[in-house]
C-alpha cells in the first residue's frame, strides 16, 4: 500500500521544492495533493511529470491521507496541525509552532531519527529551524566523538529564507542600485542589497534575537542540553544556501584530522577541506544538493581542546523540504507508514 500525502502550502518556496525531492528521491506516494488557501485554488504545481491543482485548505478530508508535510508558517500550524491529527493525518511541519513542545519530537533523521516514534501523543513531528538543521548534522559527530563542551556560531543565512519576499527584494534592490533607484526596504530592517543585517526575527529583552534563542533551544533538544551555545545570526545578499561560522569547544582531545573522519563516516554529511588544492564550500556551490558541507576544519589554540569549522547547506533542502521528507522516510523505515 503505497501513502497518501497532503502538502500544506504547495505554492510557496518550501512546497515546491518538497515536490521537487519526493519525486527525485522516488518517494512511495499512491496519491499526491497540493494545498493553498483559498485565492490559489486551481493554481497549478509540477509533481515529476505530474501536474497537480491545489485544492483549498479549509474543505480538505484530511482522513483521506496518511502524512502531511506542512510548510505555511506558525500561525497556519497552530490552527490547523492539532486538528489534522485528530483526523488520523501524521503532520510533519516545517515551522516554528511546535519545536519546542515537550509533546512534539523535533527531527533530524541521521541525528535522532528513533525519535520520531514520539509522533503519537500529537500526531505531529517538528522540524527544525533551518540553521539548526545543518548545525546539529556538523555537531553531532564531533559531540560523539569528542563531547562539545562550548559553541560560538556565526551564520550567513540567505534571503530565501524570508520566502519569495526576501529573494524579490534583494533582486529589486540590486537592479535599482546601479539605476540609483533603489526602493526602500520592505521586507527587511535594512538594504539587504550590498549589506549585510546582523539581526533576524526579533530581539529579545537579553539583546538575542528569536532567531538566535531557536538555535540553541532546538540543538539542546535533539543533541545535548548541556552544550553551551551562543550564536549571532547575519542575513547576508545571498539568494540560496546559508553558512556558518562554528567554533568549537570539547571537553576530550580531537585532531583535524580525527574531525574530518567522524564527519566524512556521518550520512549526509561531506567534507570538502584541503587548503592546499583551495578546496572549500561556499552557498553557490551547494545549491540544489541534499548534503551539509563542511570546510576549513583547523585548530584553535584559544582553548585547550578547539576546533573551528565553516558549514554550508542549502537551507531550502536540508534546511527545510528535504529534511521533511527525509522525516517521511524515517516514519516508513520504523514501520509506522506502510509503503
Amino acid at each position: 500500500m503505497a501513502i497518501k500525502v497532503a502538502i500544506v502550502g504547495a505554492t510557496g518556496n518550501v512546497g515546491r521544492e518538497l515536490l521537487n525531492i519526493m519525486d527525485e528521491r522516488d518517494f512511495p506516494a499512491a496519491e499526491v495533493y497540493a494545498l493553498a488557501s483559498r485565492r490559489s485554488k486551481g493554481r497549478e504545481v509540477s509533481f515529476g511529470d505530474k501536474t497537480l491543482k491545489c485544492e483549498v485548505l479549509d474543505d480538505f478530508d484530511f482522513s483521506k491521507v496518511d502524512v502531511v508535510l506542512m510548510s505555511a508558517g506558525g500561525t497556519l500550524s497552530k490552527q490547523w496541525a492539532e486538528k489534522i491529527g485528530k483526523q488520523g493525518a501524521i503532520v510533519i511541519d516545517n515551522s516554528s509552532a511546535w519545536r519546542m513542545d515537550p509533546d512534539v519530537p523535533l527531527v533530524v533523521p541521521e541525528v535522532n531519527g528513533e525519535d520520531v516514534l514520539g509522533y503519537d501523543k500529537k500526531m505531529i513531528i517538528a522540524n527544525p529551524n533551518c540553521s539548526t538543521a545543518q548545525l546539529v548534522m556538523a555537531l553531532k559527530p564531533l559531540h560523539d566523538a569528542a563531547k562539545i563542551k562550548r559553541c560560538v556560531v556565526s551564520t550567513y543565512q540567505s534571503v530565501s529564507g524570508s520566502g519569495k519576499a526576501g529573494m524579490d527584494e534583494l533582486w529589486n534592490q540590486t537592479k535599482g542600485i546601479f539605476v540609483n533607484d533603489a526602493p526602500e526596504p520592505e521586507e527587511y530592517p535594512r538594504q539587504i542589497a550590498f549589506n549585510a543585517i546582523p539581526m533576524i526575527g526579533s530581539f529579545r529583552e537579553d539583546g538575542f534575537t528569536d532567531e538566535e534563542a531557536k538555535m540553541w533551544n532546538e540543538t539542546h533538544k535533539m543533541i545535548d542540553p548541556n552544550i553551551k551555545l551562543t550564536v549571532t545570526c547575519v542575513r547576508v545578499p545571498v539568494f540560496v544556501g546559508h553558512s556558518e561560522s562554528v567554533n568549537i569547544e570539547f571537553e576530550n582531545p580531537i585532531t583535524p584530522e580525527e574531525a574530518r573522519e567522524a564527519l566524512r563516516n556521518f550520512d549526509g554529511v561531506q567534507v570538502i577541506d584541503n587548503p592546499e588544492e583551495d578546496q572549500y564550500i561556499t552557498p553557490v556551490e551547494c545549491k540544489g544538493e541534499w548534503d551539509t558541507f563542511v570546510s576549513r576544519i583547523r585548530v584553535d589554540n584559544t582553548v585547550e581542546h578547539g576546533l573551528s569549522l565553516w558549514v554550508v547547506a542549502d537551507n531550502l533542502r536540508k534546511g527545510a523540504a528535504l529534511n521533511t521528507v527525509q522525516i517521511a522516510e524515517e516514519l516508513i523505515k520504523r514501520g509506522v507508514l506502510k509503503a
